[in-house]
């Protein structure tokens, strides 16, 4: 009972916090918790500025992590949530508000256990990016070797769990409440959720996506995977090579560089293809933030947080269907 009363609690703030931005148009679409939505509707915000999906994106960052990473998920899937909203929440793949950089380098010592001078030479405090699990700080070895260090969030774990355990409440209300719903299977859809995110919790599974990928690619200089550095990297911290590029949804800058738009959409599709069919290893989050194109035309990935992988039997299968 206790649990209840606090899960139905947190979903009240959940839906203030909808309504505040005047983002509840997706719980009017699936009918959930209709009560709840026009009790809160009636104090809430109306006509906040900004398109759905913008003022969707602000509620969900201000929510936190768990509800942010649900937010990227949606900005992928373009065939759910419309073309406009797929590319308004795409703001939450790497623009969220970092934390603070005297944390980040605490992380550090307490994870490699010695002190950062005794590890970098350099290490700029402002983050180069910050997402929902991790932000990313440039930094330079004491050899001189130039590399980007990836830092949890601290807490984070903490807050997943609790999150998880809200959404696994809602997966079965929904079901009860709303039958329609059931085809959809939420309880499942939270269970892979819940996996994903625990996998990309660990870094250390990150760093192992990320050598398996760069060997599967020896050689083919059409796709470059930043190097690990395992001596500098532990459960909270990953430490890779440096590397740079354009963002391959930023078109004007591709073209004023002078790349071939349809020479770089060949050799991604081409990548893509080898890595589901030839080694039935992908890269399973490929949004724009995390896909560039290096002077040369080539492609550079980023975060090996969420991978998949194929079985033969499924790689034909697909095969198949694409025949």
């Amino acid at each position: 009972m206790l649990r209840t009363i606090r899960n139905l609690w947190r979903l009240f703030a959940i839906v203030r916090t909808l309504a505040r931005h005047d983002a509840l148009g997706p719980l009017d679409q699936f009918g959930a918790a209709p009560g709840l939505v026009w009790l809160v509707r009636l104090i809430s915000r109306r006509n906040v500025p900004g398109r759905p999906g913008q003022r969707l994106s602000k509620a969900l960052a201000e929510l936190g992590p768990s509800f942010i990473k649900f937010g990227q998920a949606l900005s992928t899937r373009a065939d759910l949530v419309g073309e406009q909203m797929a590319i308004d929440l795409s703001d939450l793949q790497d623009r969220l508000p970092p934390f603070d950089g005297l944390t980040a380098r605490d992380t550090i010592e307490r994870e490699l256990g010695r002190p950062l001078h005794d590890v970098f030479a350099s290490f700029d405090n402002q983050p180069l990016s910050a997402a929902s699990i991790a932000q990313v700080h440039l930094a330079t070895r004491t050899d001189g070797e130039e590399v980007a260090v990836k830092i949890l969030r601290p807490g984070i774990e903490r807050a997943f769990e609790r999150d998880l355990a809200l959404f696994l409440w809602l997966a079965d209300v929904a079901e009860r409440a709303v039958p329609k719903l059931r085809r959809l299977k939420p309880r499942e859809v939270v269970g892979v959720f819940a996996e994903t995110v625990r996998i990309e919790m660990d870094l250390r599974m990150e760093a192992a996506a990320a050598t398996e990928l760069a060997e599967n690619f020896a050689g083919d200089a059409t796709y470059r995977v930043p190097a690990v550095d395992w001596t500098l990297s532990s459960q909270r911290v990953l430490t890779m090579e440096k590397v740079s590029g354009t963002p391959i949804d930023d078109r004007e800058a591709l073209l004023a560089k002078g790349h071939d738009l349809r020479e770089v959409l060949t050799r991604a599709s081409a990548v893509f293809f080898h890595q589901v069919f030839r080694d039935g290893f992908f890269h399973g989050d490929q949004h724009p933030g995390n896909m560039w194109i290096d002077d040369d035309g080539n492609i550079v990935a980023v975060d090996f947080g969420i991978m998949g992988r194929l079985d033969m039997k499924t790689r034909r299968f697909l095969a198949d269907m694409l025949m």
